[in-house]
């Protein structure tokens, strides 16, 4: 199978580059991220939310449906049309607040900033693991995030300076480039890696961002597997799904060892 190539060493001597989604693959700040969006979408329900057709709590099933992996204002659309909501789009310059789509974007940074100063963030082991396998490799290594908040947590992670390429939410909008499913982003890191998307591999938590490596024609999409479900990572586009990336670094380094 497709999928199995990841666990041979030899697969990793012709792999030149990895592409590593941040939130829920390399730092567990999807946590972070489902507790901001259920602080921002319970307060907009219960405080503002008369117009909305069903006013129960944000699930966790809602978080992987509606905002997992989407850029912040893609979001809160899909969420709020869930609802039966529908809210002007404002501007991004909108003060954190309830009455448009970026002003409750807005808020919702605000709840993760404030989660991340006080709870702090780590990286999970085994990605820290596989990142030192790959170094020993000497496999290039990027970040391809949707949020505007990836060199924050990276910084917070203690990963300041770690990678040689971060395609942010920042990076995206200064480009107008297209969210996640869209594969541009991946496409931008490969091209800034200097790397065919054919070499490189895909590391995703997400349905979109499995779609987004899918799309884009990458030599492997890796599903990692938070909570989302293996059976909807392989539907969206993932060939193989971990459950931890220490599950690779095995393989990394006995390709490693192998080196000539």
């Amino acid at each position: 199978m497709r999928g199995d190539r990841l666990f041979d060493p030899e697969f990793w001597h012709s792999t030149p580059a990895v592409l590593f989604d941040l939130d829920g693959v390399i730092t567990p700040t999807a946590t972070v991220h489902e507790r901001a969006w259920a602080a921002l979408f319970n307060w907009f329900l219960h405080e503002h939310g008369d117009a909305a057709g069903d006013r129960r709590d944000f699930s966790l099933a809602d978080y992987h449906t509606f905002v997992d992996g989407k850029p912040r204002y893609d979001g809160v659309r899909s969420f709020l049309a869930s609802r039966g909501v529908q809210l002007p789009e404002g501007d991004p310059s909108d003060p954190p607040g309830p009455s448009t789509v970026c002003a409750l974007g807005n808020r919702k940074n605000a709840e993760f900033n404030a989660i991340i100063a006080r709870d702090g963030i780590a990286p999970y082991p085994g990605s820290d693991q596989l990142l030192n396998a790959l170094d020993s490799l000497g496999v290039a290594q990027g970040i391809v995030s949707s949020s505007k908040n990836a060199r924050p947590v990276l910084n917070g992670a203690g990963y300041e300076g770690r990678f040689e390429v971060i395609i942010d939410g920042v990076v995206a909008a200064d480009l107008d480039l297209p969210g996640k499913p869209a594969p541009d982003a991946f496409l931008l890191g490969a091209e800034r890696l200097g790397v065919h998307p054919s070499d490189t591999v895909v590391f995703e938590d997400a349905v979109s961002g499995v779609a987004a490596g899918s799309a884009g024609g990458f030599k492997l999409v890796v599903g990692v597997d938070r909570g989302t479900g293996a059976d909807a990572l392989l539907e969206h586009g993932a060939d193989v799904v971990v459950r931890d990336l220490d599950e690779i670094v095995e393989a990394v380094l006995r390709a490693a060892d192998r080196k000539p």
